[in-house]
């Protein structure tokens, strides 16, 4: 879907890339390279003797990559005035019930859980944006001191493990925190571990709530919440699936939704991206087009999904609720 996505963006300039680049940094990189007049040899074979002690002796710079990161984030935030950190948390200060994932999903999350926040809801989600190296002191800092569940969303399948990457990493976080003194709260929380979003199958506000919904259910009870769970296909070999209500929408009003179905090759959707780039360039409305068509090219069914509106669009998922619909 996202080689077939329209996004109006805001875009860096040359100005702000220059000024967090360091340009002996990069003449350094290339003194580096490859080169006939000057040649070294890498990536030569290593017998036991020395190999393990040299795969240890690289610990020092993972250790040091978060810190890194973050002061390139924070450099970033100064020239350009968007703010990133290792984990983003977005949602209520005193969330209960936190997500935790990462990548395209995270903005249909932050969505859903602004949407559910606005209205009393006590929900958060944590957007992981260094993954590796996993750092447990500012994972921890960055959780709500409140909260009691958290949900690991991870956008793949690992069979016969125990869980999948990202849950595990955060089972891990926990009992490493738990051991050095670290969690911000009084009770361990509960953790549950899902998956999402495989071969980009639909992930919408609505299977969101259907995670925070779960996560509310009483442990005690029978209907126990569920670990290693699925959303948004309906599992009804091995059960995995939640339940979750699909008329469920955070959609604003003030976000234009069309939705038109063609035939391939019948010019449907170079029109409908003419149409959406037109109106993010000459307009102030933020667009978006999604369009969706398959391998068979002439003659099958084409759908282009256009939002359009005033706000930044959050919105990584397909139209449901459309205002005008369009027949080709």
């Amino acid at each position: 879907r996202t080689s077939h996505e329209i996004q109006k963006i805001e875009k860096l300039s040359e100005d702000d890339m220059r000024a967090v680049i360091d340009d002996e940094l990069v003449r350094a990189h290339r003194q580096r390279a490859l080169s006939p007049e000057k040649p070294f040899i890498r990536g030569t074979a290593q017998n036991p003797d020395v190999f393990f002690q040299a795969r240890e002796a690289v610990n020092r710079y993972y250790d040091a990559t978060p810190g890194t990161v973050q002061r390139v984030m924070d450099r970033f935030a100064g020239v350009v005035g968007r703010h990133y950190h290792l984990f983003d948390y977005v949602g209520a200060p005193d969330a209960e019930r936190v997500i935790v994932l990462m990548g395209s999903g995270a903005e249909t999350a932050e969505e859903t859980v602004s949407y559910l926040a606005d209205r009393g809801e006590k929900v958060g989600a944590l957007k992981v944006r260094l993954y590796r190296p996993f750092s447990v002191d500012h994972f921890l800092e960055a959780l709500p001191p409140e909260v009691r569940a958290l949900a690991t969303l991870d956008r793949t399948k690992e069979p016969g493990a125990v869980g999948e990457p990202l849950y595990q990493d955060v089972v891990t976080a926990l009992g490493e925190g738990a051991a050095r003194g670290l969690l911000p709260f009084d009770e361990m929380p509960r953790v549950l571990g899902g998956r999402y979003g495989l071969s980009s199958k639909e992930f919408t506000p609505a299977m969101i709530k259907g995670v925070f919904d779960e996560m509310a259910a009483d442990q005690s009870a029978e209907e126990q919440p569920r670990h290693h769970f699925t959303i948004g296909i309906q599992d009804d070999v091995t059960h995995t699936s939640i339940e979750y209500d699909p008329s469920f929408s955070t959609e604003g009003e003030d976000v234009v939704r069309a939705v038109f179905w063609g035939l391939g090759s019948d010019g449907t959707v170079s029109a409908n991206k003419n149409s959406i780039k037109i109106i993010g360039e000459e307009t102030d409305n933020y667009a978006q087009g999604y369009f969706v068509y398959d391998s068979k090219k002439a003659g099958a069914v084409t759908v282009s999904h256009l939002r359009f509106g005033p706000e930044p669009i959050h919105s990584t998922y397909l139209i449901n609720h459309a205002g005008f619909v369009g027949i080709h």
